[in-house]
């Protein structure tokens, strides 16, 4: 499939890049009408051909419950929708930024896709937790797109210093961390770097932390709803109810999503990457290959913990994440072999079928 230099050029104002994935794939399609996913709603999907904005119907392949959710669309893909008006292909990502589904059972649930940037919002306020910031960023770093943590409010806050602080650890691993008033243009113009043309960001965190906020700010028009956080804890109610993607001055393009309450890892993530590979590095330094880093003689572990190396808390909060993402693996393992042993028994069941009855 072939674009004019005038689709090209529209699509160009919504992240199409020619080097992307998405372009080699396309290459492979015949025909259609191609577009980026900007809205994801309980019922359906909106798109834009950068040019204008519409409605698509969904695969009836992708209603089906257990249907793999990474071959579902998210906002941020690049679609070809057919002339019904139904999307037709889903073309390659560049990255894919997922999360464990609230709830007791198991299930993946795609964010957005084909970004460049993550931007982890927490306001200088009550709203503030290293723990939790730890959490985001060891879900961002599997997703192929580059953490930034954006800490807003500067403007309530006397010294920010104290906050910055705490973030020095993840400093250090090249994880930038940027105190702005989501408020204040000139401010926020420190994250233009990662809006630039062609460049697609998307704004987690919880409610209240000041997402939708920063999004009128850098958009420069009030288009996204916002409220006012609770005193007593500064979160705030869910003024964003949608996933969207809006495209900036700037020339990039910016996801907004609703707040996040719950924060569950895929079972996918790797601790030794980013915010957490000095811990990983001392552990392969422990005497034994199997320490459980609890009363083994010559562990390394526990002992840059006991000298401040380590901080206690963050040991802790690594063990957290830790045991938490070899559960969520575990059921990620026993899902696919359900779903390899469903594929299996299907197939017996139709050969079984088709010797009976014959082949129709």
């Amino acid at each position: 499939m072939q674009l004019t230099d005038d689709q090209r050029q529209r699509l160009a104002r919504i992240g199409w890049r020619e080097d992307s994935p998405a372009a080699q794939g396309l290459r492979a399609i015949v025909a259609g009408r191609l577009a980026r996913v900007t809205e994801q709603h309980r019922s359906g999907y909106r798109v834009s051909d950068g040019d204008c904005e519409f409605a698509v119907q969904v695969p009836a392949q992708w209603l089906r419950p257990r249907t793999d959710p990474e071959t579902r669309a998210a906002v941020g893909d690049w679609v070809v929708v057919g002339a019904d008006g139904v999307i037709a292909h889903c073309l390659p990502r560049h990255s894919l930024l997922k999360r464990g589904a609230a709830g007791e059972h198991y299930q993946q649930q795609l964010i957005a896709a084909n970004l460049d940037t993550v931007l982890v919002v927490c306001g200088l306020d009550e709203d503030f937790n290293l723990r939790r910031i730890e959490r985001y960023l060891v879900v961002v770093q599997g997703s192929g797109a580059e953490p930034v943590v954006v800490l807003t409010k500067a403007d309530k806050c006397d010294d920010t210093t104290a906050y910055t602080e705490a973030l020095a650890e993840m400093s250090a691993r090249g994880i930038a961390v940027h105190a702005v008033n989501a408020k204040d243009r000139a401010s926020v113009a420190a994250l233009d770097p990662y809006l630039g043309p062609g460049r697609t960001a998307v704004l987690v965190g919880s409610s209240g932390a000041g997402k939708s906020t920063l999004t009128n700010t850098l958009l420069g028009i009030e288009k996204q709803k916002t409220q006012a956080v609770r005193g007593s804890d500064s979160r705030g109610r869910h003024t964003t109810t949608h996933r969207a993607l809006i495209p900036l001055p700037t020339g990039g393009c910016l996801i907004d999503t609703p707040g996040m309450r719950e924060l569950k890892l895929t079972g996918e993530e790797d601790l030794a990457v980013g915010v957490f590979d000095d811990i990983d590095a001392l552990a392969a330094a422990c005497r034994f290959n199997d320490c459980g880093h609890e009363r083994e003689p010559g562990c390394a572990v526990r002992a840059a913990v006991e000298d401040g190396r380590i901080e206690p808390e963050r040991w802790a909060s690594y063990r957290k994440l830790q045991a938490e993402r070899e559960s969520a693996n575990r059921n990620l393992e026993a899902r696919r072999a359900d779903k390899a042993t469903e594929r299996v028994l299907g197939k017996a069941l139709n050969k079984r079928l088709d010797e009976k009855y014959g082949r129709h």
